[in-house]
Order: C-alpha cells, then structure tokens, then sequence
C-alpha cells in the first residue's frame, strides 16, 4: 500500500514515453521504476531478513527454565569403612527452577514487540526509497527539459548568426556583430551538450537503484510543469500524524514498556527446587531428598534495572515529542516552498514569458530593419532563455516538494481539482 501511493502521486506529472534515435532504448515510466527498485533493492529486504532472527528469540523466550538430573556420589572409594562402594550413597535428584512475578510473559512481550517493530520500519524505509527514486526520476526529467531549453536557445541562435551574415554580406553591421552571435551560438550548444551529459549521468544513478550499470532505458515526463493544487495544510498536518515514522517511534515505545515490566519482574525472586531418591548401599535403605532456596536482596539488585528502563520509557515520549515537531516544521517548509514555487512557475507563463516572447519577435524585426543594435536583440533572447530556465528550476523545486511531502505523510496531498499546465510552448 505504501509503495502504491508513493508511486501515484511523489511526482505530479503523468510520465509518458518516446523513442529516441534509430535505435529506441526500453521505455522506463517511473511506476517502472519504482517496481524494479522493490523487486532488486536490497534496504526493503532488511527488514524481512530480520523476521527470522526475531521469532528465533520469541520462541527462545517463551521456553521455561530447563529441568535439570543431577546424580551425586558420597562415601565412596575412601579408607576405613568408607572403602570401595560399600557405604556409598547414591542420590539421584531432579531441580529446576520456579519463576514468579511473570517473567515469562514479559519476555514474550519483549521479543513480540520487537518483532512487530519491523513492519513500521520497513515502511520507512521504503518511503524514503521510493521517494530517493522520484528524486532520480525527476533529475532525468530536468536534463531532459535542459535540453529543449538549450535547443530552443541554438534555433534563435542560428538565426541571429543567419541574419547577422546577411547583413555583413550587405555592409550593413560590422565583422563583430556576427563573431558574437557565433560565440552566443556555440555556448548554447555547450548548455545543449551539458544537459545530454546530465541525461546520461542522472539515468546512469537512477538505474543503480536496482544494480544496472548500463541504463538500458528513455524516461521522458508527460509536462513537468503541471503542478496540482494541494489538499489543505490542516489535512495534512492530520495525515502526518499517521507517517511510518512515528509508527516507528511507538512500536520502540512498546518495547521499552515491555522492558520495564521485565525490570520488575526481577523484584520477585524465583525459587529453586529439587527432589530426589537417596540409596545407602550399606544398610540398603532408600529415602527421599526434597530442598528449595530462594535468592535474597532481589528488590534491591532489581531496582537499577527498573529505574533506567523507565527512564529509557519517559525518554521516549520526548524523542516522540521531538521527532513530531521536526516532521511537521519539515511538512510546513515543503507545503511553503511548493506553494511559492508554483506561483512562481504560474506567474512565469502567465506574465512574464508570454511578454518577452513578443518583445523578442519584435526586437528582432527591428533589428532586421536597422532600428535598434544587435545587443540589444540579443539580450532579449538570453532573457527569454533565462526565464525559461528560472521556470524550470522553480517547477523542479515544487516537484522536489511534492515528493517530500509524499515521503511525510504517504498519502496522495492532490486535491480534486484540475491541474495548471503552465510550461511554455512556444
């Protein structure tokens, strides 16, 4: 259930899937991904690794003290009487021991605790897996918008160096002006070979996931940057409340429980019994042995284990305490920073890019025409680039957020509204 939904819903967007090159690679959505990382991922097979280890101590613990025969030798192989086996005694026991105070109980309770504990942990660990699995995903999803953001800047690019040719051709600009747009070309085509190299890596570090060297796959997101509206903060503020996490934290506050009611166990005594046959050889008469004995001082001897026991309890509680509001500051920055984000993204395609698209159209009419420089074309055209990609980056930090927001609570945070496709086309 836990890896379903940190599959539905740690990144937004619907991945979809093209071929690239002559060749196409297998495609790798990220519900793909996630499969494969449970299924070969050895951090979800921890916990179950673990089980048997655990139900080998339950099952020690529930076995009582062991009966013991012992057979004791007197009178034998002495001098005088004593000589050879003629007056030796043979007494032939059996003992054990009586536990009070419901020790075997409180060790059931410890080691069944500790097993029970495993269930939340693995959840843990697999939220923060599959969270660490859509942060990878999304990183090939940033490479891969890098890329149309620099091929987008090499057309306009290519353009400019065309059209600043043609004028040198006619006189109209100096040698300079197309030196530079060349220069502007090439170091678009740097950022469009960065972003191919970032492809490569961040497909590289998301297919170790599940210890395969060599990708083997295309992964291409639907639109990174459609970002839902979220449930309110209230509700998931509630949710959190639920997290694996804190299940964590309780099911170590029922073995420390367990260990303190075992403490106390200690403060009873148990008694040691044995009962027995004695057989005099020399006068051949037979009769019966019986003793106990029973430890004294055990309420003192118990009480430091009782006192650091409970203190470990009550310590608990303020880890709780603790851990409760560092998770819920953590939820309150991401829901803050997603949120931001998304107005940033929104604003940037209403407002912003839209304007510099036309002013960039416009500038370079006017350029054509001789009415304004050729910096002045050019700089509009990296504004646009440079809106493009500041778009992008607040749309990945509001993903970012999502999937942290996912990892928290573990539950889908969309509300049942449509969603803001807000990427700029053009």
């Amino acid at each position: 259930m836990w890896m379903r939904l940190a599959a539905l819903a740690a990144i937004a967007f619907v991945p979809c899937v093209y071929a690239q090159g002559t060749t196409p690679a297998a495609p790798l959505t990220l519900d793909d991904a996630i499969a494969r990382v449970a299924q070969y991922h050895p951090d979800l097979r921890l916990a179950q690794a673990q089980r048997p280890v655990w139900e080998a101590r339950r099952d020690a613990a529930g076995l009582s003290p062991p009966l013991t025969v012992a057979v004791e030798l007197e009178n034998a192989l002495g001098s005088g009487d004593a000589r050879g086996f003629d007056a030796a005694e043979v007494t032939v026991t059996l003992a054990g021991v009586l536990e009070r105070g419901g020790k075997l109980d409180a060790r059931r309770a410890v080691a069944q605790a500790n097993l029970d504990s495993l269930a939340p942990q693995r959840e843990t660990a697999r939220l923060d897996l599959m969270a660490e699995v859509a942060r990878r995903y999304l990183a090939v999803t940033d490479a891969r918008q890098q890329l149309r953001i620099a091929e987008t800047d090499i057309e306009q690019r290519r353009r400019a160096v065309a059209a600043a040719r043609l004028r040198l051709q006619a006189g109209a600009s100096p040698e300079s002006v197309l030196l530079t747009a060349q220069a502007m070309q090439a170091q678009a085509e740097l950022d469009r070979d960065r972003a191919r190299q970032m492809d490569q890596s961040a497909r590289a570090a998301l297919s170790a996931l599940w210890r395969q060297r060599e990708p083997g796959f295309d992964v291409v997101t639907g639109d990174p940057m459609q970002l839902p509206a979220l449930q309110d903060f209230a509700v998931l503020a509630e949710e959190l409340q639920r997290t694996p996490e804190l299940a964590v934290l309780a099911g170590e506050r029922r073995i420390r429980e367990a260990q303190v009611q075992l403490a106390r166990t200690q403060a009873r005594p148990d008694v040691s019994w044995q009962v027995g046959v004695r057989n005099a050889r020399d006068t051949r008469d037979t009769s019966l042995v019986a003793g106990f004995s029973l430890p004294l001082g055990s309420v003192r001897r118990a009480d430091p284990e009782i006192r650091a026991a409970e203190a470990e309890l009550a310590l608990n509680s303020v880890e709780r305490e603790s851990r409760a509001l560092q998770l819920y500051a953590t939820l309150a920055e991401a829901h803050g920073r997603y949120l931001t984000s998304r107005l940033e993204v929104t604003r940037m395609a209403r407002d912003v890019l839209p304007q510099l698209q036309r002013a960039e159209n416009a500038a370079e009419k006017a350029w054509r025409a001789g009415a304004i420089s050729y910096m002045e074309w050019a700089q509009l055209q990296a504004m646009r680039i440079d809106a493009r990609q500041r778009q992008l980056d607040a749309a990945i930090a509001a993903q970012t957020a999502l999937i942290e927001l996912q990892r928290l609570t573990g539950q889908s945070m969309v509300a049942a509204t449509d969603t803001v496709s807000t990427e700029d086309r053009r």
